[in-house]
């Protein structure tokens, strides 16, 4: 089992000296990665979130904190595929990926914050047809020799965008969501997926249903053995480790408390280390 922690862009963490003393704590206690969360703006009403709350750019986030570690994953979870624009998420990607010597994961949602879509001037009703001709975009400018792409929403051909990512043909692409169609679009498009929220049934029904979806949908042998990450919305104690190691997760992901200084951030590093890892 690998654990990660979220929030490392968010709230008090997007003080820089807590961001890195997190991350480097993170590192030497045995954290394989950490994650952001994305809103590029959020709502005055409305919303469960202060439209104050602090988020710092993910890459921008994770390329400081890249500079200051040396094997934490760097794990985008997960930005907002349809609001940006595939070529320039595509250069800011793999650049993070050059600079870090390839530790990128590459966290992916369709967004479901209507007044986000509205402000940035992106169709709501469109954003699952552009997250899938978005990531085929990315894809193509990775990794083709003669990178050309043919979409309704993107076109282009007789480009190049180096460097490319250090990871080829992409860094690890995670889909987040838990409707049907995020479920299928993980199955024949992402490496693994990441589950946001959950609590021990929940994650067990999930499970089955990408078993029976395995029944209905074709994956890319490429893409390997589907990684599953979750987030618990409960207290993870050893006995939910084993169970969720029982039903073949991966990886399990501590929301990083919040609000938080660095004695507090410290010690829920420790202590979770301390008590979770085997």
């Amino acid at each position: 089992m690998q654990f990660g922690l979220h929030g490392i862009n968010i709230g008090s963490y997007s003080s820089p000296a807590l961001m890195i003393d997190v991350a480097q704590a993170a590192e030497a206690a045995g954290f394989d990665s950490v994650w952001t969360g994305e809103h590029t703006v959020l709502p005055e009403r409305g919303w469960y979130m202060p439209a104050e709350s602090r988020f710092l750019d993910s890459l921008v986030a994770l390329t400081y904190v890249a500079a200051s570690t040396s094997t934490l994953k760097l794990a985008t979870g997960v930005l907002i595929l349809p609001q940006h624009h595939p070529l320039e998420l595509a250069k800011a990607i793999a650049s993070l990926d050059h600079l870090s010597g390839g530790r990128v994961l590459a966290g992916f949602g369709v967004g479901y914050l209507q007044p986000e879509f509205q402000a940035l001037g992106v169709p709501f009703e469109e954003r699952g047809a552009r997250t899938d001709e978005y990531l085929e975009a990315m894809l193509a400018i990775w990794s083709q020799e003669k990178p050309r792409y043919d979409g309704r929403y993107v076109s282009f051909k007789e480009v190049q965008a180096y460097p490319r990512p250090l990871q080829q043909p992409s860094p690890p692409i995670i889909f987040g969501g838990s409707a049907l169609p995020a479920l299928r679009r993980t199955l024949v498009s992402a490496h693994g997926w990441y589950g946001w929220g959950l609590d021990l049934e929940k994650t067990r029904q999930f499970i089955t249903q990408f078993h029976q979806l395995e029944q209905e949908v074709t994956r890319p042998a490429h893409l390997g053995p589907l990684e599953i990450s979750v987030h618990l919305r409960v207290p993870v104690t050893p006995a939910i480790v084993e169970q969720l190691d029982a039903l073949g997760v991966q990886r399990i992901v501590l929301s990083l408390p919040d609000p938080a200084e660095k004695p507090t951030a410290l010690r829920f590093i420790e202590h979770a280390s301390q008590t979770l890892f085997q």
